[in-house]
Formats: C-alpha cells, structure tokens, sequence
C-alpha cells in the first residue's frame, strides 16, 4: 500500500471528509452490528444484512457524507436479490471512533477485509466474496481488488473516479499547487489496471461531481476480460438509485448470478426443470 501522509494535511482533510457521528441504533430485522478494531483509538461500525449464510456476500464502502444507518432501507433491497450485504463506515463517522484520513482510510479497508475474510467463514458463511465501493469508497474497493485479485470474486463500482486530481479541483483543492502529483493520491487508474476478476462499473448520466469520463477511464484501465460499464440516463451523483430504482439492484444481482455461475444455460435449464415438475 503506498504511503499517502502527503494527502493527510488539514487542508486537505477538512474538504475531503465530512464525517458525520450518530450513536448506534439497533440494528434492523434479519441485520446484526459488527465492530472492528483497527487501531487502538479507533473502532469501526458495520452493517451485515443476511439473506442467507450461503448466499453471495458484499463488503461495501460507502460514499463520502453517508454512514452505515444511511443503509438500514437500502440494505433489505440487496437481501431481496439473494445477496447478503454488509456495509462499513470509516474512522470518525456513524457510531465509528478515531478520526478520518486518507492513510487511515486505506489502511482500514485493509483490516476490514483481512477481518471479514476470517469472521464470515467462522460464523458459517460459504458464499462468495464481492467487494463494492461508491464515490469516495471506491478508493477502498479498488484498493483491496487490486492488493487480493486473487482471493476475491468480484468487484463493483458505483460513482467511482480514476483520478484524483480533478476531484480535488471540483472540491476547490488545488493539489498541483500544493507539490502533489497523482501519485500522490488514490491513483484508482493505475491500480485498477491490475484487477482481472469480473468489474462491473455503474454511473449516472449526467454526475458533475464525477463526470461519466472518470468511470470510462477506469473502465478501460481495468484488465479483467469480463468487465463491463452501466450508465443510468438521467442519474445524477447521488440519485443512481432513486432513478435506477430495483433496476440498478436487478443489474447487480445479474452481474454476480453470471460470476458464481449461476445464470448459465446449464442452471438456467436446470431451474426450468424445476418449474415444469411443480
């Protein structure tokens, strides 16, 4: 992981997070709360929905501004498509402790996963592994599907960016300014050239925080054979779902069924079987 303490300045800190803290709230039906140690000041909250213990599972980063309680009525769509989701907050937001930074941001996706990775099969999940990540979490999710490209299923983009720099920009961070290079940065482009498991890349129409061109360069960086980019006509940043409505989790939960195998002809005709003889 490269060492990102040049971005870990206050000035940069104090645009790029805006952690909001709320206390924990029980925790909706058929979902249970999991809190993960990552440093010794800093817990981080999350969220499993279960649809099933051998259903496919993914862990998901959210965006910037939103907290695991943002996901209580989103989290019941993904369990009704057959997928159990499980969704984490970062350092400072939620009912999450410490406090935020792009080196602590990283680094916990890494914990994250490293402990999800051990707690799912423990607790008697034996479906497959999809990381997930919107807006400022596709950093996360990029990371991790390019340091465990072998061990993961999948991974899935919703909003992501490809560079850096021109987010800053749009956020008013003048980075170049400041002696910084995309280097420098998250550098999603240049990691997501090293991920060849299937990539699914979803993004609005008409987003200006993260114009559609972020998502196409990403789409082309990346080296998975099976790789695809869904734009939703008329989604804007923070509205792929509103606009997408139970599509956009139809889109999804199709892009794993074809990953795990599940939507080949061969369990297509097996399913068909099924319905004749009932």
């Amino acid at each position: 992981m490269p060492d990102l303490n040049e971005m870990d300045r206050p000035e940069i800190l104090q645009i790029l997070f805006h952690p909001r803290s709320e206390a924990k709230s029980p925790a909706p039906p058929l979902s249970r709360d999991i809190d993960i140690a990552v440093a010794p000041d800093a817990v981080i909250g999350c969220r499993l929905f279960t649809a099933a213990k051998e259903a496919p599972t993914i862990l998901f980063f959210h965006g910037n501004g939103e907290i695991v309680q943002d996901y209580n009525e989103i989290g019941p769509l993904y369990t009704g498509q057959g997928l159990n989701f499980l969704v984490t907050d970062y350092r400072g937001y939620g009912w999450s402790t410490g406090r935020p930074s792009v080196s602590a941001l990283l680094g916990d996706a890494h914990i994250l996963y490293r402990e999800f990775n051990r707690w799912l099969p423990e607790h008697g999940y034996t479906g497959k592994l999809f990381i997930m990540g919107r807006s400022l979490g596709s950093a996360c999710a990029i990371e991790l599907a390019a340091a465990y490209n072998e061990d993961i299923n999948g991974l899935i983009i919703e909003s992501g960016f490809a560079e850096s720099m021109p987010l800053a920009a749009t956020l008013g961070l003048d980075l170049a300014a400041m002696g910084l290079t995309e280097e420098d940065g998250f550098n999603n482009a240049q990691k997501i050239a090293s991920v060849t498991k299937p990539t699914f890349i979803l993004h609005g129409m008409r987003d200006t925080l993260i114009p559609i061109w972020q998502a196409e360069k990403l789409h082309a960086a990346c080296d998975a054979r099976s790789k695809e980019l869904q734009v939703i006509p008329g989604a804007e940043h923070n509205t792929m779902i509103t606009v997408g409505g139970i599509l956009y989790f139809q889109a999804i939960k199709r892009y794993i069924d074809q990953v795990t195998g599940e939507n080949n002809w061969r369990s297509r005709r097996k399913r068909f079987k099924n319905e004749q003889k009932n």
